[in-house]
């Protein structure tokens, strides 16, 4: 099977392991999909790249698809679609280019031009096999409008207005807090998926050139997370100043300074035990669901049972890389960060680091 190529660290890579994503994408070809997927995971974990090459899969079984990915930092990437559909999505660009100058810079607009573009073909005869893959497009149309995607996505399969064969419909996201919203209807199938295993993420650490640390140490900083490993490598593996600008970026020293003095000794706890979240639930339920929002935390579903994830879940529980069996930090560079929040101090670095 054809491997898509990947921006990291700079330059073009292969993209390598995710062996049971691919067969599940394989089984989704064969069947489609009863519900939409919606697939949630740590911000980096490569969902991206996953969708990037289900398009690949899909495509050489036939499928007519379309990859829709409003966040994507270069313009040409937010859609991407199967050379059967140039002609397609050439036409419906154009009709709405009449009434919108920029539609790429439209998550909703993005949406409709690839499903329109799919009706387009199906309705000419040229294909009876179609998917929709869509990255991201919670954040970009904005949580409220969330759940009614997810509805009009389901409505494509249950109730056409054209006549397809077979129907394949992939959302996924790291915003973690629509997951309860859609989660509460049965609009969808949840799935959700981790950051590689050890090692899948070996072959992406070898491609890396220069110096490096060995890769036990890149492990336990990352935790198999492929954007923190480009970031490590940008940073010149400094860990502690990768953790420093989380804590920055997510603003998780003013976070902390609005804590109560029991909601800080719960989250130190937690440091060490995320579980503690769910295992003291009527004192840390709103601490872990704040978290959860600031994309620090993630809540993991308790079965690791292939059914329950894209690709292969996480252990059950894994202390060193912060990872409990009901809820786990998206990565150890992120314990990290709330670890610096706590202590109060930009320069803080626990042994392990």
């Amino acid at each position: 099977m054809k491997r898509v190529k990947v921006r990291f660290a700079g330059r073009e890579v292969e993209f390598v392991d995710r062996e049971v994503a691919i067969r599940q994408f394989e089984e989704m070809a064969e069947k489609g999909t009863r519900f939409p997927l919606v697939v949630y995971g740590p911000e980096g974990c490569g969902k991206s790249a996953l969708l990037r090459q289900g398009v690949e899969v899909l495509k050489e079984r036939g499928y007519s698809v379309t990859y829709v990915s409003p966040l994507a930092r270069e313009r040409e990437e937010r859609l991407l679609y199967t050379e059967d559909l140039k002609d397609a999505v050439k036409a419906v660009l154009k009709g709405v280019a009449k009434r919108l100058p920029d539609p790429l810079g439209n998550a909703d607009v993005l949406i409709d031009v690839a499903v329109e573009a799919l009706y387009r073909v199906v309705k000419r005869g040229r294909n009876k096999k179609i998917a929709v893959l869509a990255d991201d497009v919670f954040q970009a149309i904005g949580l409220d409008k969330a759940e009614l995607l997810v509805k009009q996505f389901l409505n494509m399969i249950e109730w056409p207005s054209i006549k397809y064969e077979k129907i394949v419909i992939v959302v996924a996201s790291s915003e973690g807090v629509t997951r309860w919203r859609i989660g509460r209807h049965s609009w969808a199938e949840i799935r959700a998926v981790w950051n590689m295993p050890r090692e899948g993420f070996r072959q992406l650490y070898e491609q890396l050139s220069g110096d490096k640390p060995p890769f036990e140490e890149v492990w336990k900083w990352t935790g198999g997370n492929p954007r923190y490993l480009d970031e490590l490598y940008k940073a010149g593996w400094d860990a502690g100043r990768l953790a420093a600008r989380l804590a920055m970026d997510k603003r998780l020293g003013k976070f902390v300074g609005r804590l109560s003095d029991e909601e800080k000794e719960l989250l130190k706890t937690a440091l060490e035990n995320p579980d503690v979240f769910f295992e003291e639930i009527k004192k840390a339920g709103r601490l872990a669901d704040a978290l959860v929002e600031l994309n620090v935390l993630a809540e993991v579903a308790e079965y690791r049972e292939p059914w329950a994830w894209v690709d292969q879940p996480p252990p059950e529980r894994d202390p060193e890389l912060g990872i409990g069996k009901y809820y786990a930090w998206q990565t150890p560079l992120h314990r990290e960060a709330v670890r610096r929040a706590l202590a109060g101090s930009g320069t803080y670095m626990p042994e392990q680091f």
